[in-house]
């Protein structure tokens, strides 16, 4: 995943994101935010650039303070394809098992892919 910080690139996403509305929305604002200044320190994903197929928003892990925390370690996504989310969920450094965390969307599809990837890892979802 790459980490999108020149406010051009920023801003692009911006404008792309609004197409996609209201789907998009829980990702935008933390584009928005990051865009004009990050004052909470969250970053912003995607799986390639220019052309990505997910967005991912998440606290910058250095921010981190406790691992069982979900409410710090809340992830936002916006996806285009359902087989970039399983690639997302399945395995890449941007999501880590090792911190409880929260995931939000507003994309069909989202909680059944990750209800599949937590039975297959045996891994506990609220």
């Amino acid at each position: 995943m790459l980490i999108l910080r020149c406010p051009a690139q920023l801003q692009l996403l911006e404008e792309t994101l609004r197409k996609s509305l209201p789907t998009s929305l829980p990702v935008l604002g933390t584009v928005m935010t990051v865009a004009r200044g990050n004052p909470a320190s969250h970053e912003v994903l995607v799986d390639s650039w220019p052309q990505f197929s997910i967005v991912l928003t998440r606290l910058r892990p250095e921010d981190h303070r406790d691992p069982r925390d979900y409410y710090t370690n809340q992830l936002s996504v916006f996806y285009r394809d359902k087989e970039a989310l399983q690639a997302l969920l399945d395995g890449t450094e941007a999501v880590t098992r090792e911190r409880a965390f929260q995931i939000m969307g507003m994309q069909d599809g989202l909680d059944e892919a990750v209800q599949e990837v937590a039975s297959t890892r045996g891994l506990k979802v609220e």
